[in-house]
């Protein structure tokens, strides 16, 4: 596992120089330089056990309705009725986005077509995963780069009416929205703090990579401590509480290098209205990408798992996956994927 995770490392870092002049340029007339916020870190305190995934299994569900119906008569108060959990988007369904910046081709495919194209093609790839889901359903969704990381740890923050666009055609077309903080030079809390406003909207979640919590972007990789990962989930699900926002929402945390969340154990995956998933990242031959998520496959107090690939679009020095796993291999992966995405 060790030669694994170097070999992760090594092949992360032949990223392509055109990359770094994204970087090195502000190519996004819609984004703005993020100032500092106020808010510091705040204390974890310990929860109840998390219910997934074993709660999310049908015969499970059967036997609580059950149950419940077995008591005595209740009429719930319309506060209790509003905030109620509702079952986790993650019960029958997994998920499949397309990833990137809509102002970027060498970001993802997201940056490469219109929100129509990207429907359809997303339309097209969710037909082949759900032929092989043993009958569960594919939500589809599209995964944005909200902060993007500059030099120095600067953070350009994408404009509000591209942003807006995106989520308003989603809502429309059953579409999931992920808006992604690349943190920069900032505190986790901080960066997620910046992203609660969006949770308004049903089908918005949120993430964190810790790739990019660096003043050097490109030239080191990032690391967050499971410290700030459980603050930074413990603030999203009080902001949840605080605005009656019904039902649960994911929080995506990504991880290709085993540096780059420390303590790596203690991260909390048991909050009663975030959800965590930790995503494994990195580019390379199938033999690198098995070895690469069965080190994040290790890390059993973060069960619930994401997968990246990453499509060829022929940019000199650009890190791709060759050959992609096919659907069926992606869900062959032990634990198997609840959230898929493609960049």
């Amino acid at each position: 596992m060790i030669r694994a995770e170097g070999l992760s490392k090594k092949l992360r870092f032949k990223l392509c120089p055109l990359l770094f002049i994204v970087f090195l340029s502000p190519a996004f007339p819609q984004e703005v330089p993020l100032s500092s916020l106020n808010a510091g870190p705040q204390p974890v305190k310990a929860g109840a056990a998390g219910l997934f995934p074993s709660i999310y299994f049908m015969d499970n569900v059967r036997a609580i309705r059950t149950q419940e119906a077995a008591k005595p008569c209740y009429a719930a108060q319309e506060d209790e009725v509003r905030t109620a959990p509702e079952p986790s988007i993650l019960l029958n369904n997994d998920i499949l986005a397309f990833y990137g910046h809509p102002n970027s081709k060498n970001m993802g495919i997201l940056g490469r077509y219109s929100i129509e194209e990207l429907d359809a093609r997303l339309t097209k790839l969710a037909a082949e995963y759900r032929a092989v889901s043993g009958g569960r359903g594919i939500r589809k969704a599209f995964y944005l780069i909200y902060g993007t990381v500059w030099p120095k740890g600067e953070i350009g923050i994408i404009g509000d009416e591209l942003l807006m666009r995106y989520i308003n055609y989603a809502l429309k077309h059953d579409i999931l929205i992920f808006i992604d903080h690349q943190i920069g030079k900032y505190h986790p809390l901080d960066s997620i703090k910046r992203m609660f406003p969006y949770l308004r909207y049903p089908n918005v979640h949120l993430a964190l990579d810790p790739e990019w919590r660096t003043t050097k972007p490109m030239k080191e990789i990032g690391t967050v401590t499971a410290e700030e990962i459980n603050q930074a989930q413990k603030a999203m699900e009080d902001y949840i509480t605080a605005n009656k926002i019904p039902g649960e929402r994911l929080l995506v945390i990504h991880q290709f290098n085993i540096n780059m969340i420390s303590n790596r154990e203690r991260v909390r995956a048991n909050f009663d209205r975030v959800r965590l998933v930790h995503c494994a990242d990195g580019f390379g031959p199938p033999h690198l990408k098995r070895d690469s998520y069965a080190v994040n496959a290790r890390a059993g107090n973060m069960p619930i798992k994401g997968f990246k690939l990453f499509y060829n679009f022929g940019i000199p020095g650009a890190g791709y996956d060759n050959p992609l796993l096919t659907p069926k291999q992606v869900f062959e992966l032990n634990p198997r994927p609840y959230v898929i995405m493609y960049q």
